[in-house]
């Protein structure tokens, strides 16, 4: 059996990367193949009427997501931060080994095998990355943000660096997640993960230009205190862009949204291709989709996804205003796919939304099933077994009652995998017919659970060793588990915060049965006062996107406002952790959200809330995907980052005067995670009608896909004619009203033109407007700077090369890069290789020398060491990985202080 230990914090860098194909079996039924996220390896299990027995592992790249079987001899694991793909030698179970390392586009998720003889590999990715043989073109409108890779495994490139793909199939919606193949391998389907549900949101201003100069109802919170304009949320209809109440709003959007959620793909064309026409994409299947699954008798396609309730206004009771999304947040489904019909079918249709929040426990949330992710179906089609993340469940559905809608929801058919009173999570299954076993990867506890599909119950657990520290094995239940955070057992933090990050869309959230807030400081910079403004935090706050719960240490208050803060206390604000800038305690302020909007009957334990802040407060950014792998800027770049620090180039500061730039800040005072990327916790004022925190700006390349708007007062007139077809409908600002980078520069008061009568130009080496446009090369720059943005981590963190026989030239070319910018200390760079049963691993500790997993090794140079694989012809694989964690994932896992071949 595996076990469990726990690292040091400073040794482990969470990333909270969503699984999404962590189990697959092999073809025999014979091998269990597990990818262990957190550990970067693939463990392998031997299968056995008993149960599972650990046979071998192999690291693979950093945070696994997905493996899929090729044949009894090769297994193939997705990598998400290392923008890879292990190619694995299974042929010796006990002793599996890279053989090859596929570089692809930006944070892959999925991988199936389709096409003549299934020799075809299809791998979901972002449309962009270091590694990608194309510009993504992340200004330009209307290009699909998603891709498929696909190489024939019989023709890698064996000369290559890092693999020829046969081609790259660009996908007409945003990041894509999760595949599927028919039985027969002639049809792959691609999904979009967040794929939106035709909602965007209208500017302040342009809700006032059409709704003859006055704010949809309510102007007042219930104490009849004044509330500020702000944008508001519409969604298309079919006919036309309509706001909640179902007035019209077409004159207003300047996009179109088809939302194209799942491709078809001909798999058997050469080379593989989207079908064209209405037969190549299905629309309306869910607003984040999670996992695909082919029914093998009819061909039918499921898909697991949640639908966001975001047209719908407000948080709390709704008692002022009769609207609330109180408990009401994504609704999790099951689309049928068939034949270009899209069928949904809500999985906790039993609740009654207007009624809440009862008591936990109770028998509403004992029914529910939330966060649906990862399906396994049986060989005849009848039975559908899908994993509840947000439940600790599985739910079994009789598949013609799922595709009709006639099913009940039960808890008689959900099989509950509680380990005691704790959940565990479950991400993946493997169903083992002839075994009657069902294998599920339990991603709270980091174990593999068997479950006997007779009696339906758990009859063992298989831990996979893991790294994390307690305080992230212990809180990450809080942001998943919907059965404890909502009394309907539907909503969690996740809901919205997927995997930690965000949906994509806006919400508004504001409560109108609450009282105004004060504004608690500091300022970081005030405005000139163009408009009218209201102070404190309004309880009306209007549209707001979802943001990550990435990187919230050392950045200060939270939410767009900054208004879960811990300013208002007693104490003065101070840097690292006083006051203000104490996001401890301005993550505790989001106690009042598991009643308002979550739907609980009372607040959570204190405890539990602290441990969930433990868990939260260590969640990274992953590297700019977007930066060169050596760190550099290209001239655009390097000149939008020298506009970013002129002096009056913002007022009478720089741009970086409000969103600072210090990848070093308050490491003097011993902060874990240093660094200010974009704020550092103040606040802006005047700016817009209410104040806002200064956003950090280390995720705005994942924003890109929103293009078109119309013309308001406060951003000069521009390109304001409609844009079409677009993939997102929420763009930049806190509210997403703003579709580009560019456009938001064109804000009056960045110019050095605007003035007030009788005075200077409020940013005298703003961007040139004189004549008006002149300075558009320049806002370009900066857009150019923004995308690429420093972050916590460097942009070579994750990368990888696997160096053999057949590539060494350009390999070792690589490997330079690798150690290059382990040298300025950007990573630790770690290699792996295999000698007979043993794996070995190797430290770069400077000077071109690495040191071993075996102590007696002592230090060998890197030309001995590419030399020594070389004469064995064994492989040997690199990786960057961030810095203060090469010694426990090259050398010493477990850290005791023995080296891992010593043990």
């Amino acid at each position: 059996m595996l076990q469990v230990s726990a690292a040091s914090a400073a040794s482990y860098t969470l990333f909270e990367s969503g699984q999404v194909r962590p189990l697959a079996l092999s073809q025999n039924g014979q091998r269990l193949y597990a990818v262990n996220t957190p550990d970067n390896r693939l463990e392998v299990f031997h299968v056995t009427s008993l149960g599972l027995l650990h046979i071998g592992a192999v690291t693979v790249g950093l945070e696994p997501v997905a493996v899929a079987v090729r044949n009894d001899d090769e297994v193939w694991v997705v990598n998400h931060l290392s923008d890879s793909v292990s190619v694995v030698d299974v042929s010796a179970p006990f002793a599996p080994r890279v053989v090859r390392t596929l570089l692809v586009g930006d944070e892959p998720r999925d991988i199936v095998f389709g096409g003549p003889n299934r020799s075809r590999a299809f791998i979901t990715t972002a449309h962009r990355g270091q590694n990608a043989p194309f510009d993504p073109q992340l200004t330009t409108p209307g290009i699909g943000r998603a891709d498929v890779w696909v190489f024939d495994a019989t023709h890698l490139g064996s000369n290559s660096l890092g693999g020829a793909p046969l081609d790259i199939i660009n996908l007409f919606t945003d990041t894509p997640r999760a595949l599927a193949v028919s039985p027969d391998g002639r049809r792959v389907y691609a999904a979009g993960f967040h794929t939106g549900n035709r909602t965007t949101s209208i500017h302040r201003n342009l809700v006032l230009k059409y709704n003859n100069g006055v704010m949809p109802p309510p102007h007042t919170n219930a104490a009849g205190e004044p509330q500020p304009p702000t944008a508001l949320i519409v969604k298309y209809d079919g006919h036309h862009w309509v706001d909640e109440s179902g007035k019209s709003w077409d004159a207003a959007v300047k996009l179109s949204l088809p939302d194209k959620d799942v491709f078809v793909i001909d798999a058997m064309a050469n080379p593989p291709a989207q079908l064209a026409g209405a037969s190549g994409h299905y629309t309306g299947v869910g607003t984040v989709l999670y996992d695909m699954i082919v029914n093998p008798a009819n061909g039918k396609v499921y898909v697991t996804n949640t639908e966001a309730n975001n047209l719908q206004r407000f948080e709390g009771p709704g008692t002022f205003t009769g609207s609330t999304v109180r408990g009401h947040l994504h609704e999790s489904r099951i689309s049928v796919l068939s034949n270009g019909t899209v069928a949904p079918r809500h999985l906790n249709k039993h609740i009654d939304y207007d009624s809440c929040c009862a008591p936990l426990p109770n028998t509403v949330n004992d029914r529910s099933l939330a966060t649906p992710v990862g399906m396994a179906i049986t060989s005849n089609g009848s039975k559908l077994y899908v994993a509840a993340l947000g439940s600790s469940k599985i739910g079994v559905f009789d598949t013609a009652a799922l595709e009709n809608d006639t099913f009940t929801p039960s808890a008689a058919n959900h099989i509950v995998l509680d380990d005691g009173d704790e959940p565990v999570g479950p991400t993946g299954l493997v169903l083992n017919e002839s075994l009657k076993r069902l294998y599920v990867l339990t991603r709270f506890d980091n174990a593999i659970a068997i479950i006997n599909t007779t009696t339906r119950t758990v009859i063992d657990r298989v831990p996979l060793y893991n790294p994390e520290p307690p305080s992230v094995v212990e809180g990450r239940q809080f942001l998943y588990d919907a059965r404890f955070s909502s009394a309907n057992g539907e909503a969690s933090c996740a809901s919205c915060h997927v995997f930690g990050d965000m949906d994509s869309l806006a919400w508004n959230l504001g409560n109108p049965d609450i009282m105004d807030g004060d504004l608690p400081g500091p300022i970081a910079s005030p405005f000139p006062k163009f408009i009218t403004t209201f102070d404190g935090f309004s309880a009306l706050k209007g549209p707001m996107t979802t943001q990550s719960l990435r990187g919230m240490a050392n950045h200060g208050p939270m939410h767009w406002r900054g208004d879960r803060t811990g300013g208002n206390a007693a104490e003065p604000s101070a840097q690292p952790n006083e006051g203000t800038f104490d996001e401890r305690e301005a993550f505790r302020q989001f106690q009042a959200g598991f009643v308002d909007l979550l739907g609980r009957s009372g607040p959570i334990p204190e405890d539990d809330l602290e441990a969930f802040a433990d868990f939260a407060l260590q969640i990274m950014y992953p590297p700019n995907p977007i930066r060169k792998l050596d760190n550099s800027l290209t001239p655009d770049q390097q000149a939008g980052r020298d506009q970013f620090f002129t002096v009056g180039g913002a007022l009478s500061g720089t741009c970086e005067t409000c969103h600072r730039l210090d990848p070093t800040a308050n490491a003097e005072f011993g902060e874990p995670i240093p660094g200010f990327f974009g704020t550092g916790g103040g606040y802006v004022v005047n700016e817009q009608p209410q104040s806002l925190k200064v956003p950090h700006l280390r995720n705005l390349y994942q924003k890109v896909g929103m293009f078109g708007m119309d013309q308001v007062p406060n951003i000069f007139a521009k390109d304001n004619d409609h844009k079409g077809d677009q993939v997102r409908g929420f763009g930049f600002t806190n509210d997403g009203s703003e579709d580009t980078i560019f456009r938001f520069m064109n804000s009056r008061g960045f110019d050095n033109q605007t003035s007030f009568p009788n005075s200077p130009p409020v940013s005298p080496n703003g961007f040139d407007e004189s004549p008006p446009g002149a300075g558009d090369p320049v806002r370009r720059q900066v857009e150019q700077f923004l995308l690429a943005f420093d972050s916590n981590l460097a942009p070579i963190v994750g990368q990888q090369v696997t160096v053999t026989n057949h590539n060494s030239a350009a390999a070792r070319a690589r490997l330079d890069l690798l150690v290059s910018r382990a040298d300025v200390g950007e990573c630790d760079v770690v290699g792996k290789t295999r000698f007979g049963l043993q794996e070995v691993g190797f430290l770069y500790v400077g000077a071109n020398e690495f040191t071993s997993s075996y102590q007696s090794f002592g230090a060998i140079s890197k030309s001995a060491l590419l030399n020594l694989a070389q004469f064995f012809q064994r492989e040997l694989t690199f990786t960057c990985v961030p810095p203060g964690t090469g010694e426990r994932i090259g050398i010493d896992r477990d850290e005791d202080g023995i080296r891992d071949g010593d043990e």
